[in-house]
């Protein structure tokens, strides 16, 4: 068992959150669902309180902790991909389901969180040691909203510049 899982703060939703994690990314899970021992604030004994889920190997603890917090860009999730299906899975997925597309592969799921879906070959493409083929990478994606493997590899080769 690890010692640190990362709290998500969900308004009511983290019971759906979860099942919508489990459902789009492979070993990924709903654990458990806690209901509320007593009334709490926002909330009645019964209610959905915590959910322990798993997405990509990773455990989280959902709260249902009432409207009083948001999500923001300042925590994002990053996914590394394979290839463009696999890009596109994840991103039609989160952008499809209530989600909204963001800028340089960021997306927001419907629940306000972001991800990074970030494919292998543009991550390999930032720490290029040639510099010139990392800029070329860079300026690509940086007109893109969901990351074009074809495209950053032709950058890479030279081939597209910004």
């Amino acid at each position: 068992m690890t010692k640190i899982s990362p709290c998500l703060w969900y308004d009511g939703t983290a019971e759906e959150a979860a099942a919508f994690y489990a459902a789009t990314f492979p070993d990924s899970r709903v654990e458990a669902v806690h209901r509320a021992p007593a009334d709490f604030p926002g909330g009645h004994e019964g209610d959905v309180l915590t959910v322990d889920f798993t997405v990509l190997g990773m455990r989280f603890l959902g709260l249902n902790g009432g409207p009083m917090f948001k999500f923001d860009e300042a925590v994002s999730f990053q996914v590394h991909t394979d290839d463009q299906a696999e890009t596109d899975r994840y991103w039609n997925a989160i952008v499809g389901n209530g989600g909204a597309e963001s800028e340089c592969g960021w997306c927001k799921d419907k629940w306000g969180l972001s991800w990074q879906i970030t494919p292998r070959v543009l991550t390999d493409a930032m720490t290029n040691p040639d510099r010139a083929a990392a800029a070329r990478a860079m300026e690509a994606m940086m007109t893109m909203r969901k990351i074009d493997v074809a495209t950053i590899e032709r950058a890479l080769a030279g081939e597209v510049t910004a």
